[in-house]
């Protein structure tokens, strides 16, 4: 290729995290000195998860880097869904706790629902309460939280100058954590929207017509460089590991884009890692500070 081969720009999401991560611990300070309010934020772990437990570290020391109290709560594998109901209901009940998160997935006798629901919707930082999401899906109401990797992925392109507005934007996954908040969030902010799911049918050309690419499938680089739309914009917040004998771990993370490829054709892009994952806890300090904010406001 010759020596004008194009470029995206790369979208550092590890420093504009930094930088949110930095205002956060200046707003609790401050919250701290005005009004001898420190926010706190909830854990909760079921069982000995490996993944689980190491996201919940990262979560604790987070919260101590931007001064928010955290309150870990490990319960064992075996505990009932009543045991912990009860205890979501003494977190919702502490007036120190103004965010409370339990750690997902639950084991197999737990139902999940049953769980988050009786999350208070005022603490519910994860954006995950249906009266969060409801609020989120009409038009002319705001939820009191977003889902933290979705508004992170929102930020993203806000932070880099990207106009959503008018728009048309692809998201490639359905989930209730990152696919389906993401898209409902880019129709509020006056998107055109396709999602892109499992049973869609020539996944490609829709992703070609966008200027807008939000992946969130956990399928390792399904998004090929050539489905990119010349200048689009493309936020990746794919984990997957694939092997790779040249590590240490036998391992490294991809996205779900080929990022070598599209890179070659977007305007902007995030890396895997460095992109969407540091957002996701960013966003989540972020709700635990607006948690404590509206208590203030009350």
């Amino acid at each position: 290729m010759s020596s004008t081969e194009h470029h995206a720009t790369l979208i550092d999401g590890k420093a504009i995290a930094q930088t949110i991560r930095s205002q956060i611990a200046d707003e609790v300070r401050y919250l701290s000195d005005t009004y001898s309010m420190v926010p706190g934020l909830a854990i909760v772990l079921v069982g000995e998860s490996k993944d689980s437990q190491s996201y919940v570290r990262m979560k604790k020391k987070a919260c101590a880097e931007v001064g928010i109290k955290s309150f870990v709560s490990v319960l064992p594998n075996q505990v009932s869904e009543s045991e912990l109901i009860s205890k979501v209901h003494e977190l919702n009940a502490n007036p120190q706790v103004h965010g409370i998160l339990v750690q997902l997935p639950l084991p197999e006798h737990i139902n999940e629902e049953n769980v988050l629901n009786e999350i208070e919707i005022e603490k519910d930082v994860d954006g995950l309460h249906p009266m969060n999401v409801g609020k989120l899906a009409m038009k002319g109401r705001e939820p009191l939280f977003q889902a933290c990797t979705a508004k992170g992925c929102l930020e993203l392109l806000s932070r880099s100058g990207v106009t959503i507005k008018g728009k048309r934007a692809v998201v490639v996954g359905r989930s209730d954590l990152v696919g389906m908040p993401a898209a409902l969030l880019l129709l509020k902010a006056d998107a055109t929207v396709s999602i892109i799911h499992s049973q869609t049918s020539n996944p490609g050309d829709i992703i070609r017509e966008a200027d807008i690419v939000i992946t969130a499938a956990e399928q390792a680089m399904m998004v090929k460089g050539d489905w990119i739309k010349p200048g689009a914009a493309v936020i990746d917040s794919g984990a997957n590991s694939v092997d790779d004998p040249s590590r240490k771990s036998g391992y490294r993370q991809v996205g779900d884009v080929d990022f070598n490829e599209a890179s070659k054709v977007a305007g902007c892009i995030t890396p895997v890692p460095g992109g969407v994952g540091p957002m996701t806890i960013a966003m989540l300090l972020s709700n635990t500070l607006d948690g404590a904010k509206r208590v203030i406001q009350k």
